[in-house]
């Protein structure tokens, strides 16, 4: 099974609604549209929502996406200049509780958050959740 996302960008924060079943081959692919999206939009925020995702990656599968994430966003900033900020919104199994491909990225120098919770990813973002802005606007 593949994964598949939908992409949307507004008021500064590109959004990231991914479901499917995880496999190393299709993260990678789904990574470089988003990073596609990031250049586009030169977008420094951005949510990457894979609640809907299921599996449990290896060890293994974490270091090298994690490798692989901040690598091509080093690339992506060399050539556009901006600096994206990630947080990636899973639960368990899919979720490390160690959150060893986070550290994997981190190290690298990728700016990395992986989370529980909307809400904690919008609190790492820096950004208002759409409740907090709906409420805003009554």
């Amino acid at each position: 099974m593949s994964i598949a996302q939908e992409i949307q960008f507004e008021s500064g924060l590109l959004t990231v609604q991914v479901r499917g079943e995880f496999s190393l081959k299709e993260a990678k692919r789904t990574f470089l549209e988003i990073l596609e999206a990031v250049a586009k939009y030169k977008a420094e925020k951005i949510l990457i929502d894979g609640r809907n995702v299921k599996g449990k990656p290896h060890l293994i599968d974490r270091f090298y996406y994690g490798e692989f994430a901040a690598n091509e966003t080093t690339r992506l900033v060399i050539e556009i200049g901006v600096v994206p900020r990630f947080a990636y919104v899973l639960h368990e199994p899919l979720r490390d509780p160690e959150k060893f491909g986070e550290l994997v990225a981190r190290n690298r120098g990728m700016k990395i958050k992986v989370v529980e919770t909307l809400e904690d990813a919008f609190e790492w973002l820096e950004v208002s959740s759409p409740k907090r802005m709906n409420a805003g606007e009554a």
